[in-house]
């Protein structure tokens, strides 16, 4: 069983995401924005955080994200986003401005990310 932490201020994607894990058999914690977040990654340490891009900021994602690899934290981040297809950007992989693993769009289809959930908790030291 991992520990996983979801960083996202929509509480029924929270859930969703909360249920679809716990099926299978992960320990899921979260917190509703950034801030919180970070407290929450230093008291769990979490094997992986699951990370909304906009939550309060249209950019607290990306913040936080920047902030975790700043601090030297290696825990595979996925990024969940609807930005790409909801204003039209491409936000891809960076390691200085989008210091993520992965990302998923949303609507999330729970088999893909129980899939790319499982690929980021087998892959050791990725980052």
């Amino acid at each position: 069983m991992y520990k996983i932490l979801i960083v996202d201020d929509d509480p029924d994607m929270v859930e969703a995401v909360r249920i679809v894990l716990e099926r299978e058999g992960h320990q899921v914690e979260s917190a509703p924005n950034a801030t919180d977040g970070l407290v929450k990654l230093e008291v769990t340490q979490p094997d992986l955080v699951i990370l909304d891009v906009m939550m309060e900021e249209p950019d607290d994602g990306l913040q936080f994200a920047r902030r975790v690899r700043k601090d030297g934290k290696a825990v595979p981040i996925l990024m969940l986003t609807s930005v790409n297809r909801a204003l039209g950007l491409q936000i891809g992989k960076d390691e200085e401005i989008v210091p993520v693993d992965e990302f998923m769009e949303k609507p999330l289809d729970p088999a893909t990310l129980v899939d790319k959930v499982k690929r980021l908790l087998e892959e050791p030291g990725e980052e």
